[in-house]
């Protein structure tokens, strides 16, 4: 399938002028650049949800900034943690403050998305750690969120979906509870070989170089460290006894392939999984939904899903 027409004047516009490589870009610029109006921050209405509050937990280095989003459902709810994307190297709470509004509202779950450390400044294990320490904190004070301790999930987008398959990962062998893991578009494998690579290496927002580089920034060049579960989920020594998992990957996405990878390993294992590559989207569908009816589609079906294992 082309790609979905409603999304071709966007890539026209980001082709038009090509991006300087991330390794030769100033972290601050790119980080200031993707707060903009656009892929990262729409300039619309935002959603309405029962409120909104922003808060800290402790972290293993420094008290980590939060943004809590509680539903207008009264009771007992399911709890989402959520890990923005943005490649380990941009992204925070308001780029993504669209994309947790809509899962708050349409799952009906209090949402607490994390605002973690970000690479270079920080590379692997910081952004980690912090996700880890705050679903953790979350989790053994259930009662201040959604209050529904056997419906705790994790949720992410690209480096954020890796971020929550590998925080499953630890929570699954600490022996805690989790319900569910909605993994959009995850990165999960650093050193492997995968067609969709080269097939969407230039021209879908997300490039292969760009894959590359952002790895690099992220978790270096050791190949104990690019190998391990932490950086890639897919590489863990086993996946069974994982938390039910709702995996979209897209069409025209570098990496589409590992995604699907994931979800076929988690599958093997016995893990229920429901997994869809959606035709003719590409990289960051969950933030492009109001101006494409087909990522809109996608995020509708993607969250129902994730709502359907919380209920």
């Amino acid at each position: 399938m082309p790609v979905d027409p409603a999304l071709v004047a966007l890539l026209d516009q980001l082709n038009a002028q090509p991006a300087p490589r991330i390794l030769d870009t100033d972290p601050a610029a790119m980080r200031e650049a993707n707060r903009q109006p656009g892929i990262g921050a729409p300039a619309t209405e935002p959603i309405t949800v029962g409120s909104v509050e922003d808060a800290t937990v402790p972290g293993p280095a420094q008290s980590i900034p939060v943004r809590v989003y509680r539903p207008a459902t009264d009771g007992p709810v399911p709890t989402v943690v959520f890990f923005h994307g943005g490649g380990w190297l941009t992204g925070d709470l308001d780029t993504h403050d669209d994309v947790t509004r809509r899962l708050c509202r349409d799952v009906e779950a209090v949402v607490v998305a994390v605002d973690y450390r970000l690479a270079p400044e920080d590379p692997f294990p910081a952004p980690y750690d912090d996700c880890l320490a705050a679903a953790r904190h979350i989790a053994d004070r259930i009662d201040d969120y959604g209050a529904r301790p056997d419906r705790l999930a994790l949720a992410g987008d690209s480096a954020g979906a890796n971020l929550a398959a590998a925080v499953a990962l630890a929570f699954r062998d600490e022996h805690r509870p989790l319900a569910a893991q909605l993994l959009a578009y995850p990165a999960t494998d650093f050193d492997g070989d995968y067609p969709s690579r080269t097939q969407n290496a230039t021209g879908y927002v997300l490039s292969h170089q760009d894959v590359l580089d952002l790895q690099h920034l992220y978790a270096g060049d050791d190949p104990a460290i690019r190998s391990s579960a932490p950086v890639s989920p897919l590489r863990a020594a086993g996946h069974a006894g994982l938390a039910p998992a709702v995996i979209g990957t897209a069409q025209y996405d570098p990496l589409r392939d590992e995604g699907n990878a994931y979800a076929a390993a988690l599958a093997s294992a016995g893990v229920d999984v429901f997994v869809r590559t959606y035709d003719g989207l590409i990289h960051a569908f969950l933030n492009l939904y109001r101006i494409s009816p087909a990522a809109d589609a996608a995020v509708t079906e993607l969250y129902a899903q994730l709502k359907n294992r919380l209920a």
